[in-house]
């Protein structure tokens, strides 16, 4: 028989219990690692927060970064999902990803995601002329590449050092391939680079553009949108050659701490009101092809009338290390 002292033992032992399970299902999270800037983070974790109940504890930092921590926690992972690195990048990491089919994936075109379901596409980023209307006439500034080229234009364009940014070593390489490779390609590379000032960091060439310090500059498209957005006299062009795009996205990384979590993140990432939360807060284009982009940015072009030049990102991956020697000796050489 149980005395009164061994009962109310056993509630509180039961009650202890009770709390504890409580306060793990308050303190359930899940870890991202994140190379997007930290007002995307931000406005993922409060959503994520909001509509799940889930802490989203972020390690933001740049993507190869992200990759060898990835690679050196293989035998102890520390974090569950990657996101915001492109296509290249999650290919690199796929020994590491879990495959998960997320909810609406079907939204998001097959050459969009991964065929196994390792990584699925979030957002694609293409790169555009940024132009300041008031320091350079829009129906006569540059429609194309090729009118960087010309002379008149020394001083005038701010781009950033390849060796410092990944966007920006692909936009030299796209250039380069369809210029043709040789030495005559390099010879262009020259010209569009003695009109360049050849800056540290991207910021640098988004906020030179929409301060009107650099009346042209080799950019992103959200981030042309963003400060036309916010009142500078910034318009996007789309060259007529055609561009570069590549799709960023996100995948669970392999054997993480909260896979239930993990999965719940990737889902919410994916879903048609998060992607359009994001075009409306940071004009950062939608891997979704089911969002009407012109009712947030009104000159966005849908995926579909924009021009992609082919791309092969394994080759200038291979070749990243001798073709960044060659392109900081043509800068050296045109200043």
């Amino acid at each position: 028989m149980r005395t009164p002292a061994s009962i109310l033992a056993r509630g509180l032992a039961l009650a202890v219990s009770f709390l504890a399970a409580g306060s793990a299902w308050a303190e359930q999270h899940v870890v991202l690692y994140s190379a997007n800037d930290d007002t995307v983070n931000k406005l993922v974790a409060d959503g994520f927060a909001k509509a799940t109940g889930i802490k989203l504890d972020v390690v933001s930092t740049g993507s190869g970064v992200l990759v060898r921590r990835i690679t050196s926690e293989a035998a102890n992972p520390q974090g569950d999902v990657i996101w915001g690195v492109s296509a290249t990048i999650l290919r690199l990491a796929s020994p590491y990803l879990q495959a998960y089919p997320a909810k609406d994936r079907d939204a998001v075109p097959a050459q969009f995601r991964d065929p196994k379901d390792l990584w699925l596409g979030t957002n694609i980023q293409v790169v555009v002329i940024g132009e300041n209307t008031k320091a350079i006439d829009k129906d006569s500034g540059p429609k194309s590449w090729a009118d960087l080229l010309d002379p008149k234009l020394k001083g005038k364009l701010a781009f950033t050092d390849p060796s410092n940014s990944g966007f920006s070593y692909a936009a030299a390489t796209l250039l380069l391939s369809h210029w043709g490779e040789g030495d005559a390609a390099w010879t262009k590379m020259g010209q569009l680079l003695a009109n360049a000032k050849v800056l540290n960091r991207s910021t640098q060439v988004f906020e030179g553009v929409g301060s009107g310090e650099y009346p042209l500059g080799i950019t992103l498209e959200y981030a042309g949108f963003l400060w036309a957005h916010n009142g500078a006299p910034v318009h996007v062009v789309y060259p007529a050659e055609g561009t570069h795009a590549v799709v960023e996205g996100a995948g669970i990384l392999k054997g993480g701490p909260n896979a239930e979590a993990a999965r719940q993140l990737v889902d919410y990432l994916a879903s048609k009101d998060v992607q359009e939360m994001l075009l409306k807060a940071t004009f950062r284009r939608p891997a979704r092809q089911d969002i009407d982009l012109g009712a947030v940015a009104p000159g966005m072009l849908p995926f579909s009338a924009i021009k992609v030049l082919p791309y092969d990102d394994a080759k200038w991956e291979a070749a990243r290390r001798d073709t960044l020697a060659r392109l900081k000796t043509t800068i050296q050489d045109t200043r």
